[in-house]
């Protein structure tokens, strides 16, 4: 009889399943959503590169207008103002072998102390330029045969002038990239204060370790180490 009677108050509407049996209910509960399928997802962007992050093997190049931005740089190549008159890179950027760059900061550092600056002209020439100047002028008297390359070519050399405080060219004598014997250094019919300025442009070079050539007053070669020959070609921004 008792049995009978605990039946029917189970069987009665508003009884009510004990608290185990609740918590198992739930386990199966309809509301459930499944996992989304991250197979069928597009693969995250890949992240920015960090602000300020070099673009270029550091161990390897130096950005010369990050290393010191008081110096001026106008590379003629990176316009149609040389002697190709055509544009040879695509952006201006002067990178030179760090010792090197160290180098032209120093120089350009002891001429501040005179009111004066350097103006870079030309640094790291990539050796797909070369070719293509080579292209235009195949005369060993103006440019270097790719095949050998030039010390440009290897990023320890530069082509450069002498400036004002506000970035204004000194007289030198001749344009860049003259050719010329007025474009020797040792070239001596010229006032007297385009030879001072030459001198004091080859006296600060060499003192820095940089040598000249015979047949431009532009031209200075960083010693001391043989680098490669470098196709090492930079980003424009």
């Amino acid at each position: 009889m008792r049995n009978s009677i605990l039946l029917i108050a189970l069987l009665l509407p508003g009884c009510q399943a004990s608290p185990e049996k609740q918590e198992a209910d739930s386990e199966t509960d309809s509301t459930y959503v499944a996992a989304p399928d991250t197979a069928s997802l597009p693969a995250p962007a890949e992240a920015p590169p960090a602000l300020n992050q070099p673009d270029y093997d550091t161990a390897q190049w130096t950005d010369l207008a990050i290393l010191d931005t008081s110096i001026f740089i106008d590379m003629r190549y990176a316009t149609n103002n040389n002697f190709v008159q055509e544009k040879m890179y695509e952006c201006g950027r002067c990178f030179l072998r760090p010792a090197a760059a160290r180098a032209v900061a120093a120089a350009h550092r002891e001429l501040q102390r005179q009111g004066l600056a350097l103006k870079m002209l030309d640094c790291y020439r990539p050796r797909p330029v070369q070719w293509k100047l080579w292209e235009k002028v195949p005369d060993r008297r103006y440019v270097s045969d790719p095949r050998k390359g030039s010390m440009h070519n290897r990023g320890a050399a530069v082509d450069l002038t002498l400036a004002d405080s506000t970035g204004r060219e000194l007289d030198m004598g001749t344009p860049y990239d003259f050719f010329g014997p007025e474009a020797h250094p040792s070239y001596q019919a010229l006032p007297d204060s385009v030879l001072a300025n030459r001198a004091l442009l080859r006296e600060t070079m060499i003192r820095h370790g940089f040598r000249p050539i015979r047949t431009e007053w532009w031209h200075y070669s960083f010693g001391g180490k043989n680098y490669e020959l470098s196709d090492m070609l930079w980003k424009c921004y």
